[in-house]
């Protein structure tokens, strides 16, 4: 298999925009040029990673199991680099990152092993708890970084925030549900539908605006902090479910038993990205844990929102 770098850039490139134009744009190229590099990997594969339609393309199951390879074979690239440098620095000393649930369970493990992978000599403290509690660490100074759903920030005097993931809202729905039959799925067409309530790292609250905008009162049947129990209960048919894409898995089991479809309207986004507190001196620990960070969230296909650190 002859696989090149450039291919799997491109790939990564247009799986983050869904449409090849705009990833040539953003790669600098013309589009025939990722056209005919898109072709030559799913040649080597043996299989078809996307799928085009007239709005753009959208990754095939064989595409998103793809997408994770690649993401990681790039990143790896960039880490052998980092490594190198960080050896050279001999960097070393301890990093206290504050995360929430969410945060932990569907962004941190691929960014914390880079992390450690790089700066092996760095002891890594994670502390998990509820989004205002390590908001109150990052502000008395006993939490390097935070990364938290910082769509939801409650103290924004005293703490900054640089956005590395903006996901969006998704309907969860049971394979053969007729709202299936939809491209789209409006909040009113939801009113009647018996709902599971996330309510970890408050989305309950974040998804409640929408239903008030709306005027609908949600028929909410469960409400679990486990976004596991949540996948199991949609894919049994108990009910329905609006979470952030991030959490959605359609490499795995997810895409036999449950289906998401997109709001028709356009809904906030659930934001994921590094807090810590204005004014603070970053220590070298951290600072390289951002750097990377960056890294981490272009590598697959996101640009950071920068915020000057």
């Amino acid at each position: 298999m002859n696989i090149t770098l450039r291919q799997v850039r491109y790939f990564i490139a247009v799986a983050g925009t869904l449409s090849v134009s705009a990833a040539a744009r953003d790669l600098g190229i013309s589009q025939s040029a990722v056209t005919v590099a898109l072709k030559q990997l799913e040649d080597e594969v043996g299989a078809a990673l996307l799928l085009r339609t007239a709005k753009g393309v959208v990754l095939t199951q064989e595409g998103h199991q793809f997408l994770r390879h690649a993401q990681r074979i790039m990143g790896a690239v960039v880490d052998a680099g980092r490594a190198v440098k960080a050896h050279a620095q001999t960097v070393g000393g301890t990093l206290t990152l504050g995360v929430t649930a969410m945060v932990a369970g569907y962004y941190l493990a691929d960014l914390l092993a880079r992390y450690r992978r790089v700066y092996p000599d760095v002891t890594v403290k994670v502390v998990e708890d509820q989004r205002r509690f390590i908001e109150h660490l990052l502000i008395n100074g006993e939490i390097d970084v935070g990364i938290l759903i910082c769509s939801a920030l409650e103290n924004q005097d005293a703490l900054a925030a640089e956005v590395l993931l903006r996901s969006p809202y998704r309907v969860w729905l049971p394979a053969n549900h007729p709202l299936l039959a939809q491209e789209t799925v409006s909040v009113a067409d939801l009113a009647d539908q018996p709902l599971i309530q996330l309510t970890t790292d408050d989305m309950h609250v974040l998804t409640h605006a929408q239903w008030r905008q709306a005027g609908i009162a949600p028929r909410v049947v469960l409400k679990t902090a486990s976004v596991e129990a949540v996948r199991s209960l949609v894919g049994t048919g108990i009910g329905i479910a609006i979470l952030p894409d991030m959490a959605y898995r359609p490499w795995s089991l997810d895409g036999d038993r449950v289906e998401v479809r997109p709001f028709a309207e356009p809904l906030p986004t659930v934001d994921v990205g590094l807090t810590w507190r204005k004014g603070s001196s970053v220590g070298q620990t951290a600072r390289f844990f951002v750097e990377l960070a960056r890294e981490h969230a272009r590598a697959k296909g996101r640009q950071p929102v920068r915020t000057a650190l």
